[in-house]
């Protein structure tokens, strides 16, 4: 699927040949999508499953996406940019997107000597501001990034995802602003007869009632979803944005290494390692999802449906309305 940006086909995957440094003013050289898409180079067994992942994006966004629309600066408020790199990459809440801020951050030396990502605290990594976003840019400034920079984004199973984000804004107490923000909506909206104080704290707020929230009608006509729980495709525009590497969750070290390695700068940053054992597995996921009804589940899945087949995701196997 094609999408103009001011005249430019921004879906297309091409590079030219005047080095990237040259176009910028950097003093770099290294060309990270000429690095990708060298035909001198052997194929990996990483270069040949990363080439896969995008065929079957290409091929999803050919089947499933009917309307074709123009890409516009809205679009593009979380593509973070690194022109010292030339690197592109779209974040998606709860898919290690804070260790990435932290890794672009080192890159493009926002963070001063520091070397070490995790040594930058996670609501430093946050701060608008401290990256700069493709959005900020003018459009032959996007045009040009679109076309030369290598574009790459992480993803994750749709619903572990969604438990993920449950969990860290509505199950954990410090979260008062999410839970004053959305939680008091919800339960006003979705739980019968609620207690004062629930109404005022929004701080219970389950995930049947979360739920609920999601698959209202109402809730998208009144703003978009919050990005924790936006689709990622919503956040990304994949058929839109060619990106060059599809990251994942599941194979996250791997693919981060892969990304530094194209970047050329394995050896300034390593991308950290998780020794979490909070994260919100394929288990957990299937527990929240026992409480809710083969109806709602169904809605739920046909909200995210797009997610699951752009970016191959099997049906979860513990639904029950398949």
């Amino acid at each position: 699927m094609l999408a103009h940006f001011g005249g430019i086909n921004a879906a297309q995957s091409w590079f030219s040949s005047e080095p990237v440094g040259e176009r910028s003013g950097q003093k770099s050289r290294w060309n990270p999508l000429q690095a990708l898409y060298d035909s001198d180079q052997v194929e990996s067994a990483v270069q040949v499953l990363h080439q896969s992942r995008r065929e079957l994006l290409e091929e999803g966004c050919r089947s499933y996406t009917r309307k074709r629309r123009v890409l516009i600066p809205e679009d593009l408020k979380h593509v973070i940019v690194d022109d010292q790199h030339g690197l592109l990459y779209c974040y998606v809440p709860k898919v290690a997107c804070t260790n990435w801020k932290r890794v672009l951050m080192v890159l493009t030396g926002m963070a001063g000597a520091q070397r070490d990502p995790l040594a930058i605290p996670a609501n430093e990594a946050h701060v608008s501001g401290n990256l700069r976003t493709l959005s900020e840019y003018s459009k032959s400034q996007i045009n040009q990034r679109l076309r030369s920079y290598l574009k790459f984004l992480f993803v994750r199973e749709p619903f572990e995802r969604l438990v993920s984000a449950y969990r860290n804004k509505f199950t954990r107490s410090y979260n008062t602003a999410f839970h004053k923000r959305y939680g008091t909506k919800i339960v006003q909206r979705h739980r019968p007869n609620p207690q004062p104080e629930a109404l005022e704290k929004g701080s219970d707020v389950s995930f049947e009632e979360f739920v609920y929230y999601l698959v209202d009608p109402a809730t998208q006509r009144e703003e978009p979803f919050n990005e924790h729980w936006e689709r990622v495709h919503s956040l990304c525009h994949p058929c839109l944005i060619h990106y060059d590497v599809v990251g994942k969750y599941e194979t996250l070290e791997q693919d981060s290494r892969y990304v530094l390695q194209l970047a050329g700068v394995e050896q300034q940053v390593s991308f950290p390692t998780s020794s979490k054992s909070t994260r919100t597995t394929g288990d957990m996921a299937a527990h929240f999802f026992q409480n809710i009804s083969p109806f709602y589940q169904k809605k739920l899945y046909n909200l995210y449906r797009m997610d699951f087949l752009l970016f191959n995701y099997s049906i979860p196997e513990y639904l029950k309305f398949t």
